[in-house]
Parts: C-alpha cells; structure tokens; sequence
C-alpha cells in the first residue's frame, strides 16, 4: 500500500487551531489526534471530507466542563496518513483503523459523539465493542442498510463527489453550514491536509461506500451492527440539526430500536446544518456536557 502524508507546515498558524498533535501506529499507518483536558473520554469522530479542526470551536467548551476531549483525524484526512489508492478504502477496513486507534490510546468508558461518517464509523464500534463505550451521542448521521434507498440530496452529493475535476473540500464543508461564515482562512484550513487531488482518495471514496442498495457489501455488517444496537442500553442521545436536507429524520430509527434512547433529554439543535459542529458549537457542547454529567 502506498502511503502519502501531508507536510507538517501545512498545519501551521491554522485559525483557532493551536492544539499540539498526538500520534499512534495502526497497521502501519499513522493515526493524528487531538488530545485536551481531564475528566471522562469524550471522543469527537467527524465525517466527510472534514477532519478534527471541524472540533476546535467545540473542544474548549468541552475541556472546560471537566471533560478530556479526544478528536483523532481519520485516516485519509487530516494529520493522519493517507494510502494512495482508492480501493485502500472500505468501510469495514476505516472501522478497523479506528478500533486500532481506539487500543493504541488506550481509551476506555468513551462517551463517542459521531456526526456524518464519524457516525458510521463510531455506532459500528459501539455495535462490535460496547465494553468499551460508556453512552453515544449521535448527530446527523445514521446507521443504513442499503434498505430504504437514500435522499435525492444525498444522491446528487454522491454524483458530484464523483464528477467534479478537483474537490474542494474547503468549500464543500462551507456549503455544508447553515448559519456559521466560514472565512477564507477557516476554508483553507480545511483544504489544508490535501496539498493536491492525489491527497483525496479517501474523501472521494467515502462518498460510494455509504451502503445505499440493498446488494451493498457492507450491509451483512450493518445489520449485524444493528442487532447488537438493538441490546444497548447504555444511555443514547440524539442531538440532530433541524436543518440538515441529507440526514433529518434519521434520528427516528435510533429512538425506535436502541433501549438506551429512552428517557434520555434528546434534543434537535435550531438552526443546525450538516456540519452543526460550525453552526452551533455551544448549544452541542452544552448537550453532550450535561448528557455526560446527568448519565
């Protein structure tokens, strides 16, 4: 497998990023995370095609509520290495990497909040290693089966992620918000890990492995997953942006079927975009906060 990794000096002097790196090994590649603050493990997972500064509005929040804030940068993004090639990427291979990660910093009794792929990626964890995991929040994300087909939103993303001749990522994630102006600074901050469209691999895959037929490879593991989730009575909360055209309404599904949903303050966020991380840091702190000190 070829292996690239984005210079350091592209991560210099970033807007409201002055976390110090912290690194581990995972089959051979190197996994980036932030790591700030003391108290239980709050791990903050992002999707696609954004990586851990989509946190930085929201870590300080977090650290001052007596939480240590983990925000590691999936492989393909970020800090973290990216193989090369674009079937290095499977679903069932960024869970592995991510259960690696999960070992390698030693991190137990988690509270996991995933947004969009962080998601997907963190309720499969949950599903396949719930010892490790004290309660979930989940937003803007879901769990599918290839089932119930996807929106057209989702589709016409999926078409562009596949046809534009150079993404660009910084402005995708800005036209993801709904309320947050983003700067030309913050844009390229995103754009920061990708020097070069070779650097995209994973962000122009991720797009094809959401499981969106029934005849997807994925999905004797999701439904897998979700028969775990249907035993997890550990607290669950959903805090969901009202303002999201690819995900409202998934939320639905997790109340219905996990045990650990019920009786928990669930909350759907005003205002919120796909990326509600931009859109409303404080009010999503604030909920995973309180979720944590209540539970």
């Amino acid at each position: 497998m070829d292996v690239l990794r984005t210079p350091d000096d592209r991560f210099t002097s970033l807007p409201g990023f002055d976390f110090g790196p912290h690194y581990v090994d995972v089959d051979g590649l190197r996994i980036h995370f932030v790591d700030e603050g003391s108290g239980p493990v709050v791990l903050l997972m992002h999707g696609e095609p954004t990586w851990s500064y989509l946190y930085r509005k929201m870590i300080p929040l977090l650290t001052a509520r007596g939480l240590r804030t983990v925000a590691p940068d999936l492989v393909g993004f970020g800090r973290s290495d990216k193989p090369a090639g674009r079937t290095d990427y499977t679903y069932a291979r960024h869970v592995e990497w991510m259960w690696g990660f999960l070992q390698a910093a030693n991190l137990t009794d988690v509270t996991v909040f995933g947004q969009d792929w962080g998601g997907l990626i963190g309720l499969r964890l949950v599903a396949e290693h719930p010892e490790r995991f004290a309660r979930v929040v989940a937003s803007n994300t879901g769990l599918p089966t290839g089932e119930d087909g996807m929106s057209d939103a989702f589709k016409r993303w999926r078409e562009f992620s596949q046809t534009v001749p150079e993404m660009p990522i910084g402005v995708i994630v800005s036209g993801g918000c709904n309320v947050a102006k983003l700067t030309p600074e913050e844009i390229a901050a995103y754009d920061a890990p990708f020097p070069d469209e070779t650097y995209k691999e994973a962000a122009r895959q991720f797009p094809v492995l959401v499981p969106a037929e029934p005849d997807d490879p994925a999905r004797p593991d999701q439904e897998r997953a979700w028969r775990s989730l249907a035993t997890f009575e550990k607290p669950f909360l959903c805090a969901f942006g009202d303002s999201d055209a690819i995900t409202r309404g998934a939320d639905a599904r997790f109340l219905e079927r996990i045990p650990g949903t019920q009786g928990q303050p669930h909350t759907t966020i005003k205002g919120g975009g796909h990326f509600i991380q931009e859109d409303k840091p404080e009010e999503l702190s604030t909920a995973i906060a309180d979720f944590v000190g209540s539970t």
